[in-house]
């Protein structure tokens, strides 16, 4: 099984990407979060790897950050929710935003994904909803400020993102915090690595 991945882009399309690992293009398919991060990136980058054997393929999904891969974890194990459909309410939904719809009884949000119908709707509501206490607030006591997502869970995996991305240490942390300031507290996290990637660009 293959968990992750460390390569170069070498082709970019609307539901995924081909990384060069050494000569070998792997072909995942990701999240519209995903691509929009790694277009903005012209090195080496690791992408998280879940793998889903088949009998006629093998089939990689790659993702930027681990609370992503880990809500396509989550996702994938709810009846009628293959990767396609996970990968495709990701991409309407991303981690923070998802949970918030499913903590809010969100109806209309999840409605609006494509493929996503009344009873799968449901089903979301019921089956997320332990895991989105745990996303965007203090899984410790009641209902967390909202400085909370953006400060603590987006910053963490927009820096956890760049770090895949081949950007460690003070510099991404830097880059990051003045991207959360400009934005706001509460951007999304594929917002804050746009952002960040923008400022870390040569001038």
């Amino acid at each position: 099984m293959i968990g992750r991945l460390t390569g170069r882009p070498a082709e970019i399309t609307e539901t995924g990407c081909i990384l060069d690992v050494n000569g070998v293009g792997y072909l995942l398919s990701c999240s519209t979060a995903t691509l929009a991060a790694l277009r903005d990136t012209q090195g080496p980058v690791t992408l998280l790897v879940e793998t889903e054997v088949r009998q006629d393929a093998i089939l990689l999904a790659g993702f930027l950050s681990a609370t992503e891969r880990d809500a396509f974890r989550k996702l994938t194990t709810i009846q009628q929710v293959g990767r396609r459909v996970a990968l495709d309410i990701l991409s309407a939904l991303p981690p923070e935003r998802l949970a918030a719809a499913v903590r809010a009884g969100d109806k209309a949000a999840l409605r609006a994904v494509p493929g996503v119908g009344p009873k799968l709707v449901e089903r979301l509501l019921t089956e997320l909803k332990s895991w989105a206490g745990t996303i965007g607030s203090d899984a410790a006591g009641p209902a967390a400020p909202a400085a909370a997502p953006a400060g603590q869970g987006v910053a963490a995996d927009a820096i956890s993102a760049l770090a895949n991305l081949g950007l460690r240490g003070a510099q991404a942390q830097a880059a990051v915090s003045r991207a959360v300031a400009r934005l706001g507290e509460g951007a999304q996290v594929e917002a804050v690595i746009r952002e960040a990637l923008r400022e870390l660009a040569p001038r």
